[in-house]
């Protein structure tokens, strides 16, 4: 099972082998100024943003590996049935949300606030997770893309 961490001056997600070979990545590492926000939610599936991009998606039994919106990327590793800790993240960052299931709610109110006390400048203003911006759009009615967000590659056609 995934960890969440801090190491120094960085946050890590620690995963286990197979969620390295299911992600197609090894750990992740962000550094504790970009952390803006820390959040626990109850229910696994409300840290789930996006379309699966890289990783392992199956839908109602697990997601490990990256998810992309129109904001930017998430990396989760969560199950059904499991409490989650949120890290959102500065721009500067490479994702915008870090989603990492713990195995009970103690443990995932435990890590959120070793990282509470651990990265400076959180937002206190709430605390929930904010939502992912609008795309703003213009008198014609046509939608145009958030600035900071790249569009995502055209889906195949279907045969």
């Amino acid at each position: 099972m995934a960890r969440m961490l801090v190491d120094g001056d960085d946050v890590v997600v620690r995963l286990t082998l197979r969620e390295r070979a299911a992600a197609h990545r090894r750990d992740v590492r962000v550094p504790l100024a970009a952390v803006c926000r820390v959040t626990v939610e109850a229910d696994w599936w409300r840290a789930l943003r996006g379309v699966p991009r890289r990783g392992v998606s199956i839908p109602g039994a697990r997601s490990i590996g990256t998810r992309r919106h129109q904001a930017g990327t998430d990396f989760v590793v969560v199950r059904p049935g499991e409490p989650v800790v949120c890290v959102e993240l500065r721009p500067p960052a490479p994702f915008r949300l870090l989603s990492v299931g713990a195995p009970t709610l103690a443990r995932a109110r435990a890590t959120a606030r070793a990282l509470v006390r651990a990265a400076p400048g959180l937002d206190l203003s709430t605390p929930c997770r904010q939502p992912l911006p609008v795309p703003e759009e213009d008198p014609g009615g046509a939608v145009t893309a958030l600035p900071e967000a790249a569009p995502l590659p055209p889906r195949p056609p279907l045969p």
